[in-house]
């Protein structure tokens, strides 16, 4: 493990309900000592960064800059795109893929060329399909250019099944993998809650059982939360900054933290050229290991299924 960098620069890419979320959370934090807000608004992105530089002694020292010229992301350790279409109600994340793609062709070169050793993560999506593309587009190493992926999806399935159970969510160890999408799914078989097998779990008093029926509706949720999210107030954005937030930590303070990241993809059970989340170690170089984690006969068809419905989307945009 190497030592923190003593300087960090983050760019996050669009200064919209995502974007600007991310770059509160990330000052709030202190995760990084610049961070700059680049925008093709430059009324929005300038009145973001205003608001932003207003707090700035409630908050860790910290530079904001914004613009909607590509150079504010000049030297970035790590740049964020949020950038895309936005998601209407009932419209699903795969449905997005045309406009954001197109979004990320006209956007990235600029951006490698204004920070060409920078990590870049996707949040946009469908996060799986625009960051396979923009690992095609950019040119650069695989592990430099990867997805947020099912790292907010997994926080919502350890924060449901915490409370279904009565016990913290720091307690619960469990991950959604596969698409960051309607085809994801739960590794129940390699869960844990308190260091007891998720499926071996016996209900502490008072509390229902975490049957069949149960993990079915926990994982029913996770997958609809995201759309009643969106139905009630037009976008998700304050988990999200905060799952982004978190991968950008593991990256700036080279943590060598295992997280639900999406990465390509080439030999897993089967699946290849496809970017799907799986725990992945997490650090300075970007996302770099998967972890070999045990699956059910179950779970590997479901990753399987996952995988060829991501890769039908790549294909209809020649990817």
């Amino acid at each position: 493990m190497t030592a923190p960098r003593s300087t960090t620069k983050l760019a996050v890419v669009g200064a919209g309900a995502v974007g600007a979320t991310l770059a509160f959370t990330a000052l709030a934090r202190g995760s990084a000592r610049t961070v700059a807000l680049l925008d093709v608004n430059r009324a929005k992105v300038e009145a973001e960064v205003l608001d932003l530089q207003h707090g700035g002694m409630f908050v860790p020292q910290a530079e904001v800059l914004g613009s909607d010229d590509v150079e504010v992301c000049r030297g970035a350790d790590v740049v964020v795109v949020t950038a895309g279409a936005k998601q209407r109600p009932g419209q699903s994340r795969l449905d997005l893929a045309e406009a954001t793609i197109s979004l990320t062709r006209e956007i990235l070169p600029g951006l490698v060329e204004a920070a060409p050793d920078a990590v870049f993560l996707m949040v946009t999506n469908p996060v799986d399909v625009v960051t396979y593309a923009a690992q095609q587009i950019s040119g650069l190493p695989p592990e430099r250019v990867f997805g947020s992926g099912t790292v907010l999806d997994s926080s919502r399935l350890r924060a449901a099944l915490a409370q279904h159970c009565g016990v913290a969510t720091a307690n619960v160890h469990a991950y959604i993998a596969g698409e960051h999408g309607d085809s994801e799914i739960a590794l129940w078989s390699s869960a844990r809650i308190a260091g007891v097998p998720l499926l071996d779990w016996e209900a502490l008093p008072g509390r229902p059982p975490l049957d069949d029926d149960a993990r079915r509706s926990i994982a029913r949720d996770v997958v609809e939360s995201a759309y009643r999210v969106i139905a009630g107030k037009g976008a998700t954005n304050y988990a999200v900054g905060l799952a982004a937030t978190r991968i950008v930590e593991a990256v700036l303070n080279d943590e060598h933290r295992v997280m639900p990241v999406s990465t390509r993809i080439e030999d897993f059970h089967g699946i290849r050229d496809v970017c799907l989340s799986l725990p992945t170690l997490v650090d300075a170089r970007g996302a770099t290991t998967v972890v070999d984690t045990p699956l059910s006969e179950q779970e590997v068809a479901g990753l399987r299924s996952s995988a060829a419905s991501v890769r039908s989307v790549q294909q209809r945009f020649g990817l």
